[in-house]
């Protein structure tokens, strides 16, 4: 049954287990600030280092006027009828997170975004990394147990300042009737680094999504890495984009998908956009059991300086590396699951440590659930 929730403290143990295997910590020992939101009530902000303030988008919007040079000019209000819906609210819903100058982070934030009652939960989150700073963001976004029909739409803008880094861990754990759309959009200056990890291995009736990074200044970097379990009946459309508009630039997309079912189309493009830029797309594909992944790797040159590859690979599990593990003792299941944990255990170049264990954690939950 619906339960009524003020807190994180106040989730059954089953909703606490399910945030868990988002990457939230409930008691937030390891976490420098908190924002949490059921369906389109804010219940909790907090922030707990110098530095870094997290702010409902409301009353940030309210108490600094110059945030309206951000809002919504990453992501454009028309962009389809999701973004529409988002603008259309009479009051945004979602957070803001501002990292002043210089300021590091030294655990995490998190963001948790729960569906609880409401059939359609909507957000608009601002992330805002000044000159130097250096920010760390879980967002865990899940819903309840009991919660059997709903969608999320999201609007996320990051703005990287000069010689920031932002590192967006977003990990999903919907429902097998959600429906999710996420839009986002970030801005990288120069020498900045934006890092985006996307991880989803429970069922969903559908994702679709492509955030876009426009990477502005001089050696900045972009960096998407998703790792994904596509279960029977579920649908997900994933893909990023990145424009590279500055001398020095370089972006690397990465995709681990793995197939049980369901329908997976990876989509990745990189534009170089002037010379003296770097791009790479690499996917890699499992089709455990009757399933569809359907990689669509672009990459688009407009200059003569500029460096663009792309690799994709979808297959099956070779029979001579399971008889491989057999022979060193190992029963048939066991070598399988063995494999499939390896491939998609991929350690994330510049991701924090304690960033690398949510992933983790998120695949240990995967393999119990039998992927």
């Amino acid at each position: 049954m619906p339960e009524d929730i003020e807190q994180m403290e106040d989730l059954s143990s089953a909703e606490k287990e399910r945030l868990a295997q988002t990457g939230l910590e409930v008691d937030m020992k390891n976490r420098s600030g908190s924002f949490f939101q059921v369906d389109h009530d804010i219940r909790q902000v907090a922030s707990l280092e110098k530095g870094i303030e997290v702010l409902a988008i409301g009353e940030a919007l309210k108490k600094y006027d110059w945030l309206q040079d951000y809002y919504w000019k990453l992501v454009p209000k028309d962009k389809d009828q999701y973004t529409r819906f988002v603008a259309d609210q009479p009051e945004p819903r979602g957070f803001v997170i501002i990292a002043r100058k210089g300021s590091k982070t030294l655990y995490p934030l998190q963001a948790c975004l729960f569906l609880s009652k409401t059939p359609v939960q909507h957000v608009h989150n601002l992330i805002i990394a000044e000159e130097g700073a250096e920010l760390h963001i879980i967002s865990g976004c899940a819903s309840a147990s009991y919660t059997k029909t709903g969608s999320h739409v999201g609007v996320s803008e990051f703005y990287v300042g000069k010689g920031a880094r932002v590192t967006s861990t977003m990990i999903h754990n919907w429902g097998e009737e959600i429906s999710v759309f996420p839009r986002s959009a970030a801005l990288v200056e120069e020498d900045g680094v934006f890092l985006s990890n996307y991880v989803c291995m429970q069922p969903v009736r559908k994702i679709q999504m492509a955030p876009v990074a426009y990477l502005k200044g001089r050696n900045a970097i972009g960096r998407f890495s998703s790792i994904t379990v596509t279960t029977p009946g579920s649908y997900m459309d994933l893909g990023s984009v990145v424009h590279l508009s500055a001398e020095g630039t370089g972006a690397e997309l990465l995709t681990r998908a793995i197939t049980t079912g369901g329908t997976l189309i990876s989509r990745g493009l990189i534009e170089g956009e002037v010379g003296h830029t770097k791009g790479h797309i690499e996917c890699k594909g499992l089709i455990l059991k009757d399933g569809i992944i359907h990689a669509i790797p672009e990459i688009k040159g407009n200059v003569v300086d500029t460096e663009l590859s792309h690799e994709a690979a979808v297959g099956k599990i070779a029979r001579d590396e399971i008889e491989y593990l057999m022979s060193r003792g190992l029963d048939e299941s066991v070598a399988t699951s063995t494999i499939i944990r390896g491939f998609l255990d991929v350690k994330i170049e510049g991701l924090p440590e304690v960033l690398q264990k949510q992933i983790d954690s998120a695949i240990d939950a995967a393999e119990k659930s039998g992927f």
